[in-house]
């Protein structure tokens, strides 16, 4: 009986939280499910409910992110707006404008627009534009991110000083993402000038050849926090990295980590999410 009650319990304070983060879009519930490891899982990760801002249009996508404050720098909103989403959706174009994930093949997926917007918008104060910033996009995947990440250091037209590197560890991946970017002038600019790099590798292991970077994006759920992935952070850098959290009943939370100027490494827990694993390249 006593389990049968904690179990009626739980499931009335999921139910609750669920519909008061449908009814009360705006609160932060975070506070509440991390007590509550399931319910990481269950409550959406940005906190204004995002998913509302779909568009019919990737301007409109944006445009209605940056209207609900998921996006809040111009700078994030005109880099996004400048990278059609469709180019790199290629098995579901249709829905490419939903502010939800989608398949790209090879079991994996592009990030709901919503998580790249917060993504963006963590690793900004390390990417002043036209600055020389290098940033480092691990699993790029189909390659949107590392377009408009590097639209953010290069400003808006490429010209600027900058680089990014897209590390993938799935070949299929990493070809389609230059295909993806040579679909536009802009991203075919970016891939001859060097300023974008794309390369087959093991994301958990960075690419400390074209380190240290100013910013460091990691796309796919780390089972640990890399040290090595730390090490390749510039002085000073951030990293935006998913982990699954030990014991935490499969949940996972994005943690910013900074590097001062002086190598001082702090480490926050920011918000529950749910992303695909980082791992092995399928065999």
């Amino acid at each position: 009986m006593r389990f049968a009650s904690l179990a009626s319990l739980f499931l009335c304070a999921a139910t609750t939280i669920l519909i008061l983060a449908v009814l009360v879009p705006t609160v932060d519930f975070s506070s509440i499910t991390q007590h509550i490891p399931f319910l990481v899982s269950l409550t959406p990760p940005p906190t204004r409910m995002a998913w509302r801002c779909s568009g019919r249009s990737n301007a409109e996508l944006i445009q209605n992110l940056f209207n609900a404050g998921v996006i809040q720098a111009p700078r994030v909103r005109d880099a996004m707006k400048s990278v059609d989403r469709a180019h790199y959706c290629p098995s579901s174009p249709h829905a490419a404008y939903e502010d939800s994930p989608q398949p790209i093949g090879y079991s994996a997926t592009i990030s709901a627009p919503h998580m790249h917007a917060a993504a963006c918008e963590s690793l900004l104060p390390f990417m002043p534009e036209n600055k020389g910033a290098k940033v480092l996009d691990i699993g790029s995947g189909s390659g949107y991110l590392t377009h408009v990440l590097a639209n953010l250091v290069c400003g808006p037209d490429g010209k600027g000083d900058g680089k990014v590197v897209g590390i993938d560890h799935i070949k299929g991946l990493v070809d389609m993402s230059r295909e993806n970017m040579q679909r536009s002038q802009e991203g075919r600019e970016l891939l001859e000038s060097g300023k974008v790099e794309l390369i087959t590798g093991d994301g958990r292991k960075g690419y400390p050849e074209g380190g240290p970077y100013d910013a460091i994006h990691v796309g796919a759920a780390a089972s640990e926090m890399h040290q090595i992935l730390v090490d390749q952070l510039n002085k000073p850098g951030r990293m935006f990295i998913p982990v699954e959290d030990v014991g935490g009943w499969g949940s996972q939370w994005i943690w910013v980590v900074d590097k001062d100027k002086d190598g001082k490494v702090t480490k926050k827990k920011d918000m529950g999410v749910r992303y695909v694993p980082l791992t092995d390249a399928p065999s």
